[in-house]
């Protein structure tokens, strides 16, 4: 049986969704899986990345992961993404990557990959679900198969209740929360390996 490829990809700028990746990269090691994490590059002009002192403390933390490459999308058999919400759509970090991709697309390299996702937001409506949304439509373009965790797991309704995908507001990312993404993490990587086996 194959070992599912995992690319795990994160945009944080204060840090919520770099911890929810570290925490989906240990659930899905766990679970068998082979893992790349990965983030997308800072896009955001430097002038305005210097002025907020967070900002730049979480880019140092992040230093030593490597930039997502067209090579960690094309060598996955799935796709779990986190990425913060901008007005209720993702971030244009993320963007201006999938918008690189139309080469991959077109020479079918992104289809039949099992994709899912994360976000978080400054407040509890601040657009979780249509980020979620946004983001599986990109990959219903791309013709992958979306892994959502619905309420197929009993903490889902002990957490954010999110059948997408685990939202939260930025900042919140609690015991219950990280079990949350575990599961979606442990669900992408079985679904995964059913699809490669």
């Amino acid at each position: 049986m194959s070992t599912p490829k995992i690319t795990i990809i994160f945009y944080s700028t204060y840090g919520t969704n770099h911890a929810i990746a570290l925490e989906a990269q240990k659930a899905a090691e766990a679970a068998g899986a082979e893992v790349r994490l990965r983030r997308f590059a800072e896009t955001a002009p430097k002038e305005v990345v210097q002025g907020q002192g967070a900002w730049v403390a979480q880019l140092e933390k992040m230093k030593d992961i490597p930039e997502v490459s067209h090579d960690d999308m094309e060598w996955a058999d799935g796709y779990f993404i986190s990425a913060p919400t901008r007005y209720g759509n993702m971030p244009s970090q993320v963007r201006a990557f999938i918008d690189t991709l139309g080469g991959l697309w077109q020479q079918g390299k992104l289809a039949n990959k099992t994709i899912t996702a994360t976000t978080s937001a400054q407040t509890l409506h601040g657009g979780h679900e249509t980020t979620l949304w946004t983001l599986y439509v990109t990959a219903m373009h791309w013709g992958c198969i979306i892994v959502p965790p619905g309420y197929a797991d009993p903490i889902k309704f002990e957490e954010d209740g999110n059948p997408y995908g685990f939202s939260k507001v930025s900042g919140e990312f609690t015991d219950a929360g990280k079990k949350s993404v575990a599961y979606q993490a442990r669900r992408l990587v079985e679904f995964t390996g059913k699809l490669v086996g």
